[in-house]
């Protein structure tokens, strides 16, 4: 993942949660996507579902206090922000994808999708599958 300031632990202590939950560690992605309000729910939730859809195999966690999903190692972090969704590890491997990406990418390639504009869903999900791909050859070695 890089260095602290690079990794989603580092944002994860600014996502906009509730007051009463801000300091507990989400116990999986359905009490994390509970935190937030509905229209934020609902944008976490066509993530997590391209996400799914991707990466059938992949289990879901918690990692860093937002969600994760694993393969041998972790394929894909995402988080709700105050006025983005978080998308993480940035794109690499993939000249293509890196280019679609670059629109979205902040200071440390970490994806920025607005929340008052379309989720970029199938950038989404080619990201996971390159990840997936990624994730499948390091576990062969």
């Amino acid at each position: 993942m890089g260095t602290a300031a690079s990794s989603p632990t580092h944002r994860a202590r600014t996502s906009p949660r509730k007051a009463n939950s801000a300091s507990a560690v989400p116990a999986n992605i359905d009490e994390y996507i509970a935190g937030f309000g509905p229209g934020t729910q609902a944008l976490l939730e066509q993530v997590r579902q391209t996400v799914r859809a991707a990466a059938p195999e992949a289990r879901e966690v918690i990692s860093y206090r937002i969600p994760a999903f694993k393969g041998h190692g972790i394929l894909v972090y995402f988080a709700a922000f105050k006025a983005h969704i978080g998308f993480y590890p940035p794109v690499r491997g993939d000249v293509e994808l890196e280019k679609a990406v670059k629109p979205y990418a902040g200071e440390k390639g970490n994806l920025r999708f607005a929340m008052d504009q379309p989720l970029p869903l199938e950038l989404i999900e080619r990201i996971t599958r390159l990840r997936v791909r990624q994730d499948q050859a390091r576990g062969r070695r």
